[in-house]
């Protein structure tokens, strides 16, 4: 991506060095399993507290901490990809008639407390509602090009303009009414619900790249597929037959390689906030 010259968001806690919830013995057992049940897990982030809450011991304050010049670099990065994101949802809110409200990103080391409760490095990145804050350990950044080849600047990108992707759905409402009927269904439906909100947080993410281009001609050759290789190796059926060797898909919450593919390219593609339904088509045929 070309990032020179822009500007870095402003609303950004960096919280990188001040430790929040340790966690005591047990934890999310396995890096891929961890993947699969949070990764982008702004739909399912109530699921993530509950398991990791009753393990939180205690708070910890400012420890030493020194960043690395790579660390510092993906800093930078994630508070232009914000700015960026500010600046296309503000337009985008604009046609609609509504204000866009800005959430804010959260840099941590290890471990954070939120709104939603506590939660750790392995949890991945998440947005949280009740405080409107993306939260990200940069250190995921390196797993994803290390440990889940997927690495790439746009691949990056695609991580946060996801997380923020379920703060547009917080704004115009969507989330909380998919919440609210979580609540009430099967925990099979509920998992079908949650697969509808992370693919229209995926299509999100890709109407940001398409506005993103146009405002500041920031793609380059490959990064759109650099994104969508992410999204496959993201998709519910390939981490669980990395992780187990088979998938099962009644157990799925953030939908299949191919429908994170699809639903990125799409957004990515029309560039269209009306083109993201994801709610009304019936669920075999996303």
């Amino acid at each position: 991506m070309k990032l020179d010259g822009r500007r870095m968001s402003g609303n950004v806690d960096d919280r990188r060095g001040v430790s929040g919830a340790k966690i005591a013995g047990g934890g999310i057992v396995g890096i891929i399993i961890a993947a699969v049940i949070t990764f982008l897990s702004g739909g399912d982030i109530f699921d993530v507290v509950s398991q990791v809450a009753p393990q939180v011991i205690q708070n910890a304050g400012q420890a030493d901490y020194t960043p690395t010049e790579h660390e510092e670099e993906l800093a930078v990065f994630a508070k232009k990809i914000l700015a960026g994101t500010e600046d296309v949802w503000t337009e985008e809110f604009r046609k609609i008639g509504r204000e866009y409200e800005a959430p804010r990103l959260v840099l941590f080391t290890g471990s954070v407390n939120s709104g939603c409760g506590g939660a750790t490095a392995a949890t991945g990145p998440f947005y949280c509602s009740a405080d409107q804050t993306v939260y990200i350990d940069l250190s995921f950044f390196e797993q994803m090009e290390k440990e889940m080849g997927a690495g790439g600047d746009f691949a990056f990108a695609y991580v946060i303009a996801h997380e923020v992707g379920h703060h547009v759905q917080y704004l115009l409402g969507t989330l909380q009414q998919a919440h609210n009927q979580m609540n009430r269904v099967s925990k099979s439906e509920s998992n079908q619900i949650s697969v509808r909100l992370e693919l229209q947080a995926d299509y999100y993410a890709g109407v940001w790249a398409y506005h993103d281009n146009r405002l500041y001609n920031s793609l380059e050759p490959g990064d759109i597929e650099e994104g969508l290789n992410a999204a496959s190796k993201i998709g519910d059926d390939y981490l669980q037959k990395q992780a187990q060797g088979y998938a099962v898909p009644e157990t799925f919450n953030h939908g299949r390689s191919d429908q994170r593919v699809r639903w990125l390219r799409k957004g990515a593609t029309s560039g269209s906030l009306t083109g993201g339904d994801t709610f009304s088509q019936s669920y075999s045929t996303l």
